[in-house]
């Protein structure tokens, strides 16, 4: 599934969905290691944006987003509209990130 076939939008523009195959998911539990938590802390004497954290969230987010598009495909969709991401702290250190939309098929409009 190409990127620009998934979108925070209900529509896609271009597009006419054909068929709605339902809610699809991409969840992924994270922690940071000691290290990463010593090197993040360490970066929070300084300021700034903390390197370290960021590239664990950008990490985490994404592989949320390939296990919801995976599910989209094991579906039969080519689109996945009103994608969102939601994060919550189950532990001290360890979250959980959820990347969510809606699966669908669509067709591109006629012109």
């Amino acid at each position: 599934m190409e990127p620009a076939m998934t979108t925070t939008a209900f529509t896609l523009d271009g597009f006419r969905i054909t068929k709605t195959l339902g809610v699809v998911r991409g969840i992924t539990v994270r922690s940071r290691s000691i290290f990463g938590t010593i090197g993040g802390s360490l970066q929070t004497l300084f300021g700034g944006n903390i390197t370290l954290f960021t590239e664990l969230c950008e990490k985490t987010r994404a592989e949320a987003f390939e296990m919801m598009v995976s599910h989209a495909q094991q579906l039969g969709a080519n689109a996945v509209i009103g994608v969102r991401y939601d994060a919550t702290e189950m532990l001290q250190g360890v979250t959980e990130v959820l990347c969510y939309g809606t699966a669908v098929i669509v067709r591109p409009e006629s012109s």
